[in-house]
């Protein structure tokens, strides 16, 4: 029988997943190439032999984006796999007119094909966008749980940046295994405020594995999910956030709206800064998309250190790197923390970026007088530390969700910014986690 050729388009990410739980053992098919996007320094490698199965003794190699329909000719692609996130409707249909003109079929695999079944409850939180507040959320269902006593275990979306093989399945309970595994700065945001809680957080490249790991050890996985991907577990609860100061990106973006439409709970977050005309929208897209989902309004207030301190001083604002970049917000926490608290200005980063961080910038423009932490290496990481640096201000404001002097040294007076989730009102996140907590 012959095999039908695929391509896999990805992030290394959910096209990682995919290939493990749908492609890696199926005869019926033979994964040609994966191609990479959004991520850097993912391309031009290979997905290695240990992870890819009997089928692909070699592994399978990794090829730019920008080569997939040359591949597609030159590999005789029957099918190309549609594998990534945070995209506008728009352009998902424009990938699938390049590879449907180039001779090969354009496919998307939903959650009957991709999520697996976990052997305890799983909780999944997800959003509409990049940004949304789904850590917060997260954050916000991990202590309610606890509080009455369930064991929580978090698996977090992958962030495969470095070795694969050795990242296959990785569990984090101290910062000594963060460091064991060379995270980077986008990876610490995620994993540091669950272990400064006392939750153990597992992430990696081979998720039946992980999940096999962790419910081990938990009465309830939460999936805290990246960007606005899919779940990669079958969820008993699924919880969806979205994010007023985007209006109607919740039924324009993919996979977006099909969280919207999958969500058990839908949270509308922020509404103590977004316009009451914007918060009307997305809920009048809610009903319409989903009308029997539970509906949440929440707040995520913000936290500074000394917020005398800002009063006054010019402010580099340095914010969470994939809200600005692929996420497409133009702030974030620290400058509404700027603005609020009253710092006399905003100082420019960008004729003083170094690097791969001048790349940032020409690449996603939008972002403005503000500086994306962005560190996927040590060489990107030291590039954000010497722009910081180089930055002539009074102060430099951290709006990561992390504290970013742990990671690189800030020459100037620094201040971070926290923020939590607070539900508004009634229902609540405890009145719908109410059947786990029995």
């Amino acid at each position: 029988m012959k095999r039908n050729r695929v391509i896999i388009m990805g992030a290394a990410g959910r096209d990682f997943h995919n290939f493990n739980v749908y492609f890696r053992d199926n005869e019926a098919y033979e994964v040609v190439a994966f191609t990479a996007t959004q991520i850097p320094n993912i391309d031009e490698r290979t997905y290695p032999a240990e992870l890819s199965g009997e089928l692909y003794p070699q592994g399978i190699p990794i090829y730019p984006e920008s080569k997939l329909v040359d591949l597609i000719v030159d590999r005789q692609a029957d099918q190309v796999i549609f594998a990534y996130s945070d995209v506008p409707h728009e352009y998902v249909m424009h990938k699938a007119s390049m590879v449907l003109a180039a001779g090969a079929d354009f496919r998307l695999m939903g959650g009957r094909s991709t999520m697996l079944k976990a052997e305890v409850p799983v909780i999944s939180v997800g959003a509409v966008r990049t940004g949304c507040g789904k850590s917060q959320t997260t954050r916000r269902v991990c202590d309610i749980l606890r509080a009455k006593g369930k064991r929580v275990v978090v698996v977090r979306h992958p962030m495969p940046y470095g070795d694969l093989v050795k990242g296959a399945c990785q569990r984090f309970a101290t910062y000594a295994d963060m460091d064991r595994y060379e995270c980077t700065i986008e990876e610490r945001e995620e994993y540091v405020p669950h272990i400064d809680r006392g939750v153990v957080v597992y992430a990696g490249v081979d998720y039946e594995r992980i999940l096999r790991q962790a419910e081990k050890e938990a009465d309830i996985v939460v999936w805290d999910g990246g960007n606005n991907d899919l779940s990669f577990y079958q969820p008993d609860l699924y919880i969806v956030v979205t994010d007023p100061h985007r209006a109607g990106h919740e039924v324009a973006y993919h996979p977006g709206e099909t969280n919207l439409r999958l969500a058990d709970v839908v949270v509308i977050n922020k509404i103590d800064t977004a316009d009451l005309a914007n918060i009307a929208t997305v809920r009048e897209n809610i009903i319409r998309s989903n009308p029997c989902a539970t509906i949440i309004e929440a707040a995520s207030p913000i936290f500074v250190e000394d917020h005398k301190a800002i009063s006054g001083k010019r402010v580099l604002v340095v914010e969470d790197g994939p809200t600005l970049t692929h996420g497409g917000m133009s702030y974030g926490a620290g400058i509404v923390a700027a603005r609020r608290f009253g710092a006399s200005e905003i100082i420019d980063p960008r004729p003083y970026a170094v690097g791969s961080i001048v790349e940032t910038f020409a690449k996603y423009p939008q972002t403005g007088p503000l500086l994306p932490a962005m560190g996927y290496g040590r060489k990107q990481v030291a590039e954000l530390e010497e722009t910081i640096n180089a930055t002539p201000c009074d102060m430099v404001i951290v709006g990561t969700p992390i504290d970013l002097r742990r990671v690189v040294r800030i020459d100037h007076p620094a201040q971070r910014v926290r923020y939590e989730l607070q539900e508004v009102g009634e229902p609540t996140l405890e009145d719908v986690l109410a059947p786990f907590m029995a």
